[in-house]
């Protein structure tokens, strides 16, 4: 099944065409990713290891769950939608805004950071994307991220969404 994307422009407006997963985005266009950040009580965040048959990152861990919004939907709709595809986790983020977006060179990249009681043994794993999820430590992630095994986020990115796991914005207490 052939997936397509919204276009959108430099000031995150939508334009009125699409693109096709895997086709190039033509200069100036962007599309949207999201990925969801679960944490637990104690502070953990939910990390999953990426299917091995990825095109991008196979093998590696990375953060619960993330990937593109497609035709039609809203960043929210997508994190619902790929949440409860990778990791079989309903959530509704209808009256969410993502805590952080981050610009990269073909799209924005929304991040929605939450804290849900989960049990790893009751995750239903989606079968070509995720092969296994556990709870980490930040120092976990950041021993995982050293040696190679995560998905090669900054040192510095991983700090802050443990950081910004409480609260939104930038200023303590806010």
């Amino acid at each position: 099944m052939e997936e397509f994307f919204d276009i959108y422009n430099r000031d995150r407006l939508k334009q009125p065409r699409q693109v096709r997963r895997g086709d190039p985005l033509p200069p100036g266009d962007l599309h949207m990713v999201i990925h969801v950040c679960i944490f637990n009580e104690r502070g953990e965040l939910l990390i999953q290891q990426r299917h091995k048959t990825k095109n991008s990152w196979a093998n590696l861990y990375d953060v619960s769950c993330g990937g593109a919004a497609l035709v039609g939907e809203t960043s929210q709709q997508a994190a619902e939608r790929e949440l409860y595809e990778e990791l079989g986790i309903m959530y509704d983020f209808s009256e969410m805004r993502p805590q952080l977006t981050m610009n990269f060179t073909r799209g924005f990249d929304d991040y929605y950071i939450i804290e849900l009681p989960v049990d790893v043994h009751t995750l239903q794993l989606q079968e070509d994307e995720v092969q296994e999820a556990h709870f980490a430590t930040k120092e976990e992630v950041l021993q995982l991220l050293r040696t190679e095994q995560f998905v090669p986020y900054f040192e510095s990115f991983i700090h802050l969404l443990f950081e910004a796991k409480t609260a939104y914005g930038s200023v303590k207490n806010q």
